[in-house]
């Protein structure tokens, strides 16, 4: 009989509707894996049709689609009341949704920050680094109470972050990361984690301009990300926090500790040591 490391588990997935996406890509591996999923999309017609495939293999009632807005925090907060409901639960949330700005990224464009108008950078922060703090914010007290949740967030290389023409995409990501590395401390020892997930490199999804310069076929596949977020969505991963994975780099022939030691290091950047000198913290 197949291991289902994730039997009994619900989980969240925003972002999941895109037809070559990760969200998507994360829900067939996490489906597969025996957990029930809320696919969250603000693409309607994106989400029906990825909900379908998915219950192909999975069963009417692996997933359950919901238009969501992750920038809205009572969009937010419906979803999360609507999967309990639905599914029954809540145990792990994937914070996948991302957007860029693609229009000024077409034909090899770098634009500079000063180029970045006041609604762009409010759109994309407000997806990137908003949605995520919404999400967690509207279901960490369900796990916590269960004693028992999953927050796995999905940002970006470090060097996109501060990548010259990568605004206010790479700042937005940073953000992302930062909140990571702070829940996991104001989480310990709660059994409720917060880990990151990144791909590695660029990866064919829609985030990635259509005329990129070396062509889709080079880039990673969505895929890239299940197993390590299968992984981190399963008891096995319990005492993992406040972790960086780079999925690139996973490789579930090797032994546990190898396979961190691969692909594994604390996410945001504690390597730089404490910057501040504050009387009496010890952070």
């Amino acid at each position: 009989m197949q291991h289902k490391p994730l039997n009994g588990k619900v989980a969240i997935v925003t972002g999941a509707g895109s037809p070559i996406g990760m969200g998507r890509a994360m829900t067939f591996a996490l489906v597969q894996a025996g957990a029930r999923v809320a696919m969250l999309d603000i693409n309607q017609k994106w989400l029906e049709q990825s909900a379908g495939e998915v219950r192909v293999v999975g069963g009417d009632d692996s997933v359950l689609d919901l238009v969501c807005d992750v920038s809205d925090p009572e969009s937010v907060e419906g979803a999360v009341g609507k999967t309990i409901a639905g599914l029954g639960g809540l145990h792990v949330i994937i914070n996948n949704a991302g957007t860029i700005n693609l229009a000024d990224l077409a034909g090899g464009n770098v634009p500079k920050f000063w180029d970045i108008t006041p609604e762009t950078w409010n759109r994309i922060i407000g997806v990137n680094s908003s949605g995520p703090f919404f999400m967690a914010r509207a279901a960490v007290g369900h796990m916590l109470d269960q004693g028992w949740g999953r927050i796995i967030g999905v940002t970006t290389s470090v060097d996109t972050m501060y990548r010259p023409g990568m605004c206010p995409y790479g700042p937005s990501k940073a953000s992302h990361e930062a909140f990571v590395a702070l829940m996991s401390r104001e989480l310990e020892g709660t059994g409720v984690t917060a880990n990151v997930l990144v791909p590695g490199g660029s990866t064919d999804t829609h985030v990635i301009p259509d005329d990129v310069a070396v062509g889709r076929s080079a880039l990673m596949r969505p895929e890239v990300m299940n197993k390590p977020a299968v992984w981190l969505a399963s008891e096995e991963s319990d005492g993992i926090n406040g972790m960086r994975l780079i999925a690139h780099y996973w490789d579930d022939s090797l032994p546990l500790n190898q396979r961190l030691e691969r692909a594994a290091a604390p996410a945001a950047w504690p390597q730089l040591g404490k910057q501040s000198i504050v009387p009496g913290d010890d952070l």
